[in-house]
């Protein structure tokens, strides 16, 4: 076994587990580290996902959390990273080896002013619905569907847009190893999560069309669906009744009435009255 990995063994030219050699810092998540490595089994580059000693609290923390990735090598979809299995790098420190994203995180994309026409934004929408599918099918759920979880590939030209899901089942797999049950804190992001994670109940199909449909919202309507910004704000705007609407929220970009009936659906504060499926809102989508 290795000894103990600190942050000052992460740097360009570490071999891990005798296999991965370290290339470069990749992205930094809200859980944990990722690495850009040279796969020397298979001269690939990968992505390490590292997620810091002292996270698992036993052995049986750790295992469990291990676990609930296998199922995650059983499926392949080009709108979700490929995953290829989990290495321990000693005690407690994990590694999940996943392929290298392409492209940039949403959010850095919005953040340097991108904008994305109704169009794009649906094009995006219908190939991320078609990654959930795969996931849900597996019997998963992604968990924390957000603009940093999501990369585009804007191709050479810029006009072909590729979107891949990363980081699916860290929220849901942390979850479950905790041992957290169905009532516990909010696991995952307040802009993006729907109100019953706000009560503690863990990611499931629902809240991830919630999350989805608030990224597409954003996109499409260039603001997200609340005008607040404290935690306190959001939580209030997320239980009112009405599901909000592009063509009443100040600032928005104008979109068409078929995406904003498609997406305050998908952005109901009662479950019962959003798509109920990854298949039916990419339907929806793909009818607009």
């Amino acid at each position: 076994m290795e000894n103990a990995i600190t942050l000052f063994d992460l740097t360009p030219g570490k071999l891990l587990a005798k296999r991965f050699e370290i290339v470069c810092n990749s992205r930094q998540g809200g859980l944990s580290a990722a690495l850009e490595v040279k796969d020397h089994e298979t001269d690939l580059r990968r992505e390490l996902q590292l997620f810091p000693y002292g996270m698992f609290e036993s052995d049986v923390e750790l295992n469990d959390f291990v676990a609930t990735w296998r199922p995650w090598a059983t499926f392949s979809s080009p709108a979700v990273l490929g995953f290829h299995g989990v290495i321990r790098l000693d005690g407690s420190n994990l590694c999940l080896v996943t392929d290298l994203p392409s492209g940039t995180s949403l959010r850095t994309m919005l953040r340097d002013g991108r904008e994305f026409s109704e169009a794009e934004a649906v094009a995006i929408g219908i190939e991320l619905c078609n990654g959930l599918i795969a996931i849900h099918e597996a019997g998963l759920v992604h968990g924390d569907i957000k603009p940093a979880t999501i990369f585009i590939d804007e191709g050479r030209d810029g006009e072909e847009l590729t979107p891949t899901l990363v980081d699916g089942g860290v929220t849901s797999g942390l979850w479950t190893a905790k041992h957290l049950g169905e009532n516990t804190a909010l696991i995952g992001t307040p802009f993006y999560a729907p109100i019953e994670q706000f009560g503690g109940e863990a990611p499931d199909v629902l809240s991830d069309i919630y999350n989805l449909s608030t990224v597409l919202f954003e996109l499409a309507a260039g603001v997200l669906p609340w005008e607040g910004t404290t935690f306190l704000e959001v939580l209030q705007a997320k239980l009112e009744p009405k599901a909000p609407r592009i063509a009443e929220r100040k600032g928005a970009r104008a979109v068409s009435t078929a995406l904003d009936d498609v997406l305050a659906m998908g952005l109901s504060a009662k479950r019962e009255h959003r798509h109920a499926s990854a298949k039916d809102l990419c339907d929806a989508l793909s009818s607009i």
